[in-house]
């Protein structure tokens, strides 16, 4: 087969797990540090490991091992997910190290917080892939070539900077809106940097396993090996690749045992290598082998998430804009510390979930967003996240306080605080004063009936004093460094 007629399929799964936050309430800022639910995190983790990371591991184990060479599938594992792998589920990771030394598996650099930071600042996302890429390394003993952003997110502005990090390609949504006339089924380039390879995901083809496969309803209702390979032969002759891009979890979690999923997964490699023209390959082969047909264009931010594939799923309404820009807003500081929790607390509340649950999309993709939310309402999800990172703010100015400016005022505020208490009393003695001179004048004034000059002078001193104590006491009360509680939940509010 000649390069040119080389037709490949990409298998490609995402795996990541946030680490969810507890109830935080407002009055446990400035007091309670840690954010994590602990009993839900290893929970979920243990659940979903037992229903799908181990089977489905294992079953892909299996067949490399029988399609000697020809089976090969990418993987994505958040750096998120490789923390708790290795606090609650050990074995789960060791399962992937058995599937990296195979070498018949890619494993694809992204964002190791799982983040929207390349939505928000080109620095931070660099920082984050840069460690994610250590950590494959480390974790798994691989090198990544290849990488995937959060959550599939793309532009031709992102793919630059992907490209510019010396990757040979990227994943992404073959989104309608964004190829128009053109097929997914083919390899493309950034519009920017043509040295990177834009692969794009075929959504129908994914989207029959990963949502469609227990749909009792669906007219293809139920999906074999055999069928699925019969639909990817009829795109053989008007197309050279086919992506296949699902969450991981959709192997025994979305789609349960008994619904069959893990005998399609057994049998469809076998199907599709003999009853089509296509051949297993990662991506780092495919940008080896195919030529790209052409630059895709993709000047807005697209992601493989819900039916309008831009965005929204995590920067759609104000809650999401808000909590998003005050996270960011603090990146600088972080960066300039070198407290090892704080680092980490950094990186967790970075996750696109805590962004996700405070999504209000409720209508055809509500069922989409409510899996594994911990959340009753998007406004339960914004309130707990923005007091947990209130109280990171507060930790992070303990270390930075906020400018030199800042700090001349805190420390004008302490004279004005001084001269204020002087005053007092100065005020306290002069009405003390003016009381004893009162009585001394008394039997005077009923003599001779003339007006008290010294008593009214003296009230007018005490007025001018007060007069004077006043806007010092506004100032001083507007640059104390610790505001109080009672300020600080009017702020809040």
């Amino acid at each position: 087969m000649s390069v040119s007629s080389k037709k490949a399929i990409c298998f490609y799964f995402q795996v990541h797990q946030p680490f969810r936050l507890k109830r935080y309430r407002f009055f446990d800022l400035g007091h309670d540090h840690y954010y994590y639910d602990d009993y839900s995190n290893e929970s979920i983790m243990r659940k979903v490991a037992e229903k799908c990371y181990i089977p489905a591991n294992n079953i892909i184990l299996e067949l490399i091992e029988k399609h000697k060479g020809k089976f090969k599938v990418t993987f994505s594992l958040s750096g998120l997910v490789i923390n708790q792998f290795r606090l609650y589920a050990p074995e789960v990771l060791e399962s992937f190290k058995r599937l990296a030394e195979t070498g018949m598996v890619e494993f694809l650099a992204e964002t190791s917080s799982h983040s929207l930071a390349s939505l928000k600042s080109r620095s931070e996302f660099e920082r984050q892939v840069i460690n994610h890429k250590e950590m494959i390394k480390e974790f798994l003993g691989v090198e990544a070539t290849s990488f995937r952003n959060t959550e599939l997110i793309y532009s031709d502005v992102i793919g630059s900077w992907v490209a510019d990090m010396g990757f040979k390609s990227i994943m992404t949504e073959g989104a309608k809106h964004v190829l128009g006339w053109k097929s997914p089924n083919f390899l493309y380039c950034n519009s920017l940097n043509p040295r990177l390879k834009v692969f794009l995901r075929n959504f129908t083809l994914s989207d029959d396993i990963a949502f469609r496969f227990s749909n009792r309803g669906w007219n293809a209702w139920p999906l074999t090996a055999d069928k699925y390979a019969s639909w990817i032969n009829k795109l053989a002759p008007k197309s050279e690749l086919l992506n296949i891009f699902l969450d991981y979890e959709t192997f025994g979690e979305h789609n349960w045992k008994e619904s069959g999923i893990f005998d399609f997964l057994s049998h469809m490699p076998g199907a599709i290598l003999k009853k089509t023209p296509f051949r297993f390959m990662t991506p780092s082969e495919i940008s080896d082998t195919l030529q790209p047909v052409s630059a895709i264009n993709v000047p807005s931010t697209i992601s493989w998430a819900d039916e309008e594939r831009d965005i929204t799923a995590w920067h759609g309404n104000e809650l999401q804009v808000a909590a998003l820009d005050k996270l960011y807003s603090l990146a600088g500081k972080v960066n300039r510390c070198d407290d090892v929790q704080i680092k980490k607390d950094w990186d967790y509340l970075q996750s696109s979930d805590h962004f996700y649950y405070m999504a209000t999309k409720f209508f055809s993709d509500g069922a989409v967003h409510a899996y594994f939310n911990p959340y009753e309402t998007p406004y339960d999800a914004f309130m707990n996240y923005m007091n947990v990172l209130s109280d990171f703010e507060i930790r992070l100015k303990k270390f930075f306080p906020d400018t030199a400016e800042q700090d001349q005022i805190f420390k004008l505020g302490a004279q004005v605080i001084e001269k204020d208490m002087l005053i007092e009393k100065q005020v306290a003695e002069i009405g003390r004063l003016t009381k004893k001179a009162g009585r001394k004048t008394l039997k005077s004034k009923a003599k001779s009936k003339e007006e008290p000059i010294f008593e009214i002078e003296a009230v007018k001193t005490k007025n001018q004093l007060k007069e004077t104590k006043s806007p010092l006491k506004n100032v001083a009360k507007a640059s104390s460094k610790k505001p109080t509680r009672k300020a600080t939940r009017s702020k809040k509010a």
